[in-house]
């Protein structure tokens, strides 16, 4: 432990493992990605756009599916980072991740990782309906597949980290038993890929001429093909959620105004503003763009509003 020590304090950025159980923790919460723990929340959206989110029932089955996906994601975090270590420990900034600098030993990083992703399909398995444990369990099958080469892999690991995506959204519906309709699947799964690809477009334009830094598989697209992804997952997306929108607004409607049909225009502002980003290539953190840009914020809400009055028929 001491060669160790001396080692990493040797290493600029690198700090040297803890001393306490306290420091060890805090290591396992940041490998565990806390800030990507909002990805989670689609776990409501299939309960959502069929109106059956407001009860104490869905709400208490939504936040233990919440708390699962949670642990699957950290699992594979963990796990991934422990497998990485060594390689991270020469990249400049996943150096300083808590398993690359020594703050969390490797085999308590595949301890822990493994552990939840045990626990996690087989809490889901006492506590859930059995669709929930099977997705939860192709869930961490995939994804450690990816962590093991399918991120290695050209457009397959598009299709991969999509999927986790859509898995998220669909999990919640099968925890409800509420039939997931072809939009939502289509809307959902196309938007995701929407996303995805535009954050490997910007990371690609932002990376030119040392992608390989980042993210090797960059050095294999062209940002033009890149761009090609994220248009047309775009299109398709839009076109499904329309598509959705007019079907449903053939279904006599006691509303005041067809709010459905109406929230079409928010939904299609929302994929044009997000596209300004990735045009730009700067869309390389989703999660920040939505949260930092206030006129997205602002079109988000008013859709929100939009289909919730469309949910319950006002």
């Amino acid at each position: 432990m001491a060669e160790r020590t001396a080692l990493l304090e040797r290493v600029p950025g690198l700090t040297p493992p803890p001393r306490s159980l306290t420091g060890l923790v805090r290591g396992l919460v940041r490998t565990a990605r806390p800030r990507q723990w909002v990805k989670n929340v689609l776990v409501v959206a299939a309960p959502a756009a069929a109106g059956r989110l407001f009860s104490l029932h869905a709400l208490g089955r939504l936040a233990i599916v919440f708390a699962l996906f949670t642990a699957c994601a950290a699992a594979v975090y963990l796990i991934n980072d422990a497998r990485d270590a060594a390689a991270d420990r020469a990249h400049p900034v996943k150096r300083h991740r808590p398993v690359a600098a020594g703050q969390v030993p490797v085999p308590v990083a595949y301890a822990v990782g493994g552990t939840l992703a045990a626990l996690a399909p087989a809490l889901a398995a006492l506590l859930c309906p059995p669709a929930v444990c099977a997705l939860l369990t192709a869930y961490i099958g995939m994804q450690l597949a990816y962590c093991v080469s399918l991120k290695h892999v050209l457009v397959v690991d598009l299709v991969v980290v999509t999927t986790g995506f859509l898995m998220r959204a669909m999990v919640g519906g099968l925890a409800l038993g509420i039939p997931l309709s072809r939009w939502f699947l289509i809307t959902t799964g196309f938007g995701a890929l929407f996303m995805v690809s535009a954050k490997r477009y910007s990371e690609a334009v932002q990376m030119t001429g040392n992608a390989g830094a980042t993210r090797a598989l960059l050095t294999e697209y062209t940002t033009g093909y890149l761009r090609f992804v994220w248009q047309l997952a775009a299109g398709v997306s839009v076109l499904g959620y329309c598509l959705w929108a007019l079907e449903q607004g053939s279904v006599p409607s006691t509303g005041a105004l067809p709010w459905r049909q109406l929230s079409m225009v928010a939904f299609i502002f929302a994929v044009l503003r997000y596209a300004v980003f990735a045009d730009r290539g700067t869309a390389g953190e989703p999660e920040e763009v939505v949260l930092h840009d206030r006129t997205l914020a602002v079109i988000g809400l008013v859709w929100l509003a939009m289909y919730g009055l469309a949910v319950a028929n006002w």
